[in-house]
């Protein structure tokens, strides 16, 4: 369980919650029924003392005989009380109940009160009760006799009755606990399920899944987000499509355009042909290699879209075959006459299943890219390690600047601040990439350490198709 997670909060909320009220309730109740139990107790005994005192009158005369003294000490004694008698300096009756009385309660005492105090003899809590008797004058005035009587009891009883219910509220505050403990998983339950659902849905909806929906229960606060989850599904699915549709009918237009180009482009290629054989000019020499120029230019973009087209239609396949990697990548150096500006790495026995044509067009976008707009000589290294070879094509020029790194690959984009500026398509990186994935491989693009820019292809030797 998440430490800071939302069934985490329920549960911490509910349990302090509950013990808050558990000990305010049974706390509470404990005190109350403590008080009210040694109130009892404490009236009881002084009712006892003032029944007993009572039933000694007349009290005889003053000052009192050592065994009258003993007679009223006898008088208040019973199994359950101790007692004892004080008049001056004469005790009569519990001598160790003397100890237990103090100055405070003989005070109180002789102020005419019946009065009281709980005391601790060892691990025992005692009770005592005091009262002063009086005598009674003729006119019906009474007056103080100067004889205090005491009586002990033990509150053991009471004591127990009073762990109990401490014990009781403890209990009570437990179950309580766990009570709130249960309803709190409830809770939490109920309110993070749909909110699970809702993630999971986020999800799915991120990764691509446009059909995600979400079961709309109850009409709550919870129920009101996933209705509003489910509207901006279909909102965007609908945009979605809606962009679908359109890049289809884009994608679609630049296929059919680039193939009706190719019947006049060849025509156009034909004349181009005959002019640069005629060898001419002046003015007309330079129309002509201007015309020529682009004519081989238009003829590249054109090849290239057509191939764009393939990949977005998912017609472009491979034809493999067991290649010396070394010997296509030559090949296609050798036949655009690169084999002077590139310094080669390439040593032979490197084989893999591969597409030779698709390979030399990885080669000559990588190569051409950095002939053009690098810094010579080019370098290429090929390497072959378990089942993946790699070919490094670096070139000594100011190298790529950091904005540009995740945009080399995209259609159409030329790094116009980073290099020189050319007549390219910005196709061709693009179509590089394609070639790799569809390898099953992976092409990088990175900047060196000693400057320039330095493209990373791995291709796997066996077939792997994506």
């Amino acid at each position: 369980m998440k430490l800071g997670g939302l069934r985490t909060r329920l549960l911490l909320a509910f349990s302090l919650l509950v013990v808050i009220t558990a000990a305010t309730v049974a706390g509470g109740t404990y005190v109350q029924s403590r008080t009210m139990i040694l109130q009892q107790s404490q009236d009881a005994t002084a009712r006892v003392l003032v029944d007993k005192v009572g039933a000694l009158y007349p009290l005889g005369k003053l000052p009192p005989s050592d065994g009258a003294l003993s007679r009223i000490s006898g008088e208040l004694t019973d199994r359950d009380l101790g007692s004892l008698v004080l008049y001056q300096d004469k005790a009569i009756g519990n001598e160790q109940l003397r100890s237990l009385i103090s100055a405070d309660l003989r005070d109180r005492v002789r102020s005419g009160d019946v009065a009281w105090q709980r005391v601790l003899v060892g691990d025992t809590p005692m009770l005592v009760v005091g009262t002063r008797l009086t005598v009674e004058l003729p006119g019906g005035q009474r007056q103080a006799s100067g004889i205090e009587a005491y009586v002990a009891r033990d509150m053991v009883p009471e004591a127990l009755f009073i762990d109990e219910l401490a014990t009781r509220a403890w209990l009570i505050g437990g179950v309580a606990l766990v009570f709130a403990i249960g309803l709190a998983l409830l809770a939490a339950r109920g309110v993070l399920r749909p909110v699970r659902e809702l993630g999971d849905a986020a999800r799915r909806l991120g990764e691509g899944d446009l059909r995600t929906r979400i079961d709309v229960r109850g009409s709550d606060e919870l129920a009101g987000v996933a209705q509003t989850f489910n509207e901006t599904a279909e909102a965007l699915q609908r945009h979605v499509r809606e962009l679908e549709r359109m890049e289809a009918d884009a994608r679609r237009f630049v296929a059919d355009v680039s193939h009706e180009l190719r019947t006049p482009l060849a025509a156009m290629t034909a004349v181009a042909d005959v002019l640069e054989q005629e060898k001419l000019s002046g003015d007309a020499g330079l129309a002509a290699r201007m015309t020529i120029d682009e004519t081989h230019n238009l003829t590249r973009l054109v090849n290239d879209l057509i191939e764009v087209s393939r990949f977005d239609a998912g017609a472009a396949a491979l034809a493999l075959e067991e290649v010396d990697v070394a010997e296509v990548v030559k090949a296609s150096l050798r036949i655009r006459g690169w084999s002077d500006d590139v310094e080669g790495d390439l040593p032979d026995g490197v084989f893999a299943r591969l597409d030779p044509r698709r390979l030399d067009v990885v080669v000559a976008n990588l190569v051409g890219n950095a002939v053009r707009h690098g810094g010579k000589p080019v370098s290429l290294r090929l390497t072959g390690a378990g089942d993946w070879i790699t070919l490094e094509v670096a070139d000594r020029g100011p190298g790529l600047a950091p904005e540009v790194l995740p945009q080399v690959f995209e259609r159409f984009y030329k790094a116009d601040t980073a290099r020189a500026r050319s007549g390219g398509s910005g196709l061709g990186l693009a179509i590089a990439w394609e070639n790799a994935r569809l390898h099953g491989g992976t092409l990088g693009a990175a900047n060196g350490p000693d400057g320039g820019a330095v493209f990373t292809l791995r291709l796997p030797r066996r077939e792997e198709t994506v």
